[in-house]
């Protein structure tokens, strides 16, 4: 091994980071690469050169087994529990229920709703359940999706900075804290400043989206104008929303999105304009889509039991595999064509249930099970992803890949609430330190079958992982070869004559340049050993410094790439790189300013 100067090895490193940061940028190739080829390029040169500032691999390591990456990943799989439970379904359903009454301050409602949830919880699957949401509201509003989509994302990551697992930044910043002092932020030490950033952010947000974003019409537009009309039906079981549901003007309001043409009791049935309420033990024909009878199973926990009931699922799999909808054909041939789906034994025989059949040449107007099927009829099938996948050998059906989708089991929402509940409280009181709460949260998602283990691995990202580790190695080497206060040096020698106040402004607003170029995780990890040895050099607070470097990695609104939910917008909202400087950039701006001109008030400065 030759050993260099320490002074080249931080040269070196200062170099290996920069070009790093530049294929980051260049997108040349997958992020999993890049990061793969930073750790490697770090582990390869202090090996052949290091000298007594030498980092072991171990070390370098290091970032993979940390508990803030161990708790940012246990926290992904509770998310994923609340995304897969549809936990969050009902009280929007019934939020978005009175819209019409009150439509602005509906929105509000349903964007502080997404405002508290993304405090304690990852801002991924948050957006995710909130962008169909916002979707039909724009809709019923006869508004662009556009208008809600960036301001959706933007306000998930406002509500990150308030509390210290609402973004995976604050977890980072904190375990380079624990490591290199003896100080360690709270659940709630960011609160007052991270939740006077967020209001004058949303204030920005509400006064500007009608001026600065743009009006174009979203996928939401296609996908609703065709929509192929299914014959369905719906039992009401006895403890069913719809017992008791009163007709007006022959119509049923709790049913909107469908059209009920039959009303089945007994052996008596009852035609529109229905003038009787509807009991127990009542079957509805309806016509309806694809996406209604998709909202319908995923509204209350009922309306899928009582679809359930009809095809005599057994309950024993509740929560044993994911629930799928998808779409097949009746093949040519098929021995089906010319037997009812009872006569068939369909439930029997393919292990799944029919919740529609379309006939495109004309309007089917017998109750479901009557139908006698033809070929080339198209059958809306839900069951377990298992079940589904075993139709791809059935010579009688043609199994439509493509139209296959997971719906949410919200029979398991209740339970999915009460973990996430307790993991946040467990968490926010001290009762367990944070990565323990966030483990315990993740196996009792599991264990309670709010989902299964193939669902909880895809839900670590396998990007985000290796993205912080070789964040983690970056940040470990400026500050092992002298790098990180070189540049702390650097700052300080530049703006110390100013005060600390100025000090503190330029600090922010960097971090916040470079994480709309990489992503947060990844400026925040660099940066925060530079902040802690600003805070070595001067008088300034090391909590002072590291807050400063959370607020402003969170920053990350000016650029598509800067965070993962600005992307999951994106396409929804039709919008362009352009759109998030015009709209994002002067929001950083004036968190900058406003950061800066409070800082003594956060601060002992």
């Amino acid at each position: 091994m030759m050993a260099l100067p320490e002074i080249w090895q931080m040269w070196t490193v200062f170099g290996i980071v920069a070009v790093g940061v530049w294929f980051y940028v260049r997108e040349t190739f997958s992020i999993e690469a890049i990061s793969v080829g930073i750790i490697l390029a770090l582990m390869l040169f202090f090996h052949l050169f290091g000298e007594e500032s030498s980092i072991e691999n171990a070390q370098l390591l290091s970032g993979f087994a940390a508990p803030a990456l161990v708790t940012i990943m246990a926290l992904l799989v509770v998310g994923q529990g609340m995304f897969q439970t549809g936990a969050l379904e009902g009280p929007i359903v019934r939020i978005n229920n009175s819209l019409d009454k009150a439509p602005r301050r509906t929105l509000l409602m349903v964007f502080l709703i997404a405002f508290a949830v993304s405090m304690f919880t990852n801002n991924t699957p948050v957006v995710v359940m909130f962008i169909p949401i916002m979707t039909a509201m724009a809709a019923r509003v006869r508004n662009n999706a556009s208008r809600y989509m960036m301001p959706l994302s933007f306000i998930s990551i406002l509500a990150g900075m308030t509390t210290l697992i609402g973004s995976s930044t604050n977890l980072l910043v904190n375990d380079v804290l624990v490591r290199t002092t003896e100080f360690e932020l709270s659940f709630f030490s960011q609160f007052m400043p991270g939740i006077t950033l967020a209001a004058i952010g949303a204030a920005y947000i509400i006064a500007t989206a009608p001026f600065l974003l743009p009006e174009r019409e979203g996928l939401e537009t296609e996908m609703t104008a065709s929509g192929h009309q299914y014959i369905a039906q719906i039992r009401v079981t006895p403890n069913h929303p719809l017992v008791g549901a009163k007709p007006i003007a022959g119509l049923f309001p709790s049913l909107r999105d469908v059209t009920v043409r039959m009303v089945q009791r007994g052996e008596h049935s009852m035609l529109p304009p229905f003038e009787e309420d509807l009991q127990s033990g009542d079957i509805l024909v309806v016509a309806a889509t694809r996406k209604s009878l998709s909202k319908l199973l995923s509204s209350q926990p009922e309306y899928l039991r009582g679809m359930l009931t009809i095809g005599g699922f057994e309950a024993e799999n509740e929560g044993a595999e994911p629930l799928v909808i998808s779409e097949a054909v009746i093949a040519p041939g098929s021995r089906m064509i010319g037997r009812t789906i009872e006569q068939v034994g369909f439930r029997r025989q393919t292990g799944t249930l029919v919740l529609g059949v379309q006939r495109r040449s004309r309007m089917i107007r017998k109750r479901m099970l009557e139908i006698r099927l033809e070929a080339g009829d198209v059958l809306l099938l839900f069951g377990y992803d298992n079940d589904m996948l075993r139709l791809r050998n059935n010579r009688d059906l043609l199994l439509l890949d493509w139209s296959m989708s997971e719906l949410p089991d919200i029979r398991k929402s209740m339970l999915a609430r009460i973990i996430f509940i307790a993991t946040i409280v467990a968490a926010a009181t001290s009762i367990l330190p944070i990565e323990i709460a966030a483990l315990g949260g993740a196996l009792g998602m599991i264990a309670m079958g709010c989902l299964n283990i193939r669902q909880a691995v895809r839900a670590l990202d396998m990007r985000i992982f290796l993205l912080i580790g070789a964040a983690f190695a970056m940040g470990l080497s400026l500050e092992n070869t002298g790098g990180a206060a070189y540049i702390g040096e650097g700052i300080v020698s530049a703006f110390l004559p100013y005060g600390n106040q100025i000090l503190i402004g330029a600090v922010f607003i960097v971090i916040a340049f470079f994480t709309n170029i990489i992503s947060n995780s990844a400026a925040a990890l660099l940066f925060s050993p530079i902040a802690l040895e600003i805070s070595a050099q001067t008088d300034i607070d090391p909590i002072a410094m590291v807050l400063t470097v959370i607020f402003a990695a969170n920053c990350c609104f000016a650029t598509p790439i800067a965070y993962q939910t600005n992307l999951l917008v994106l396409g929804p909202g039709h919008y362009k790189f352009k759109d998030f400087i015009r709209f994002g950039g002067p929001l950083i701006i004036l968190l900058w300013v406003s950061y800066t001109l409070l800082a003594p008030v956060f601060f002992e400065l």
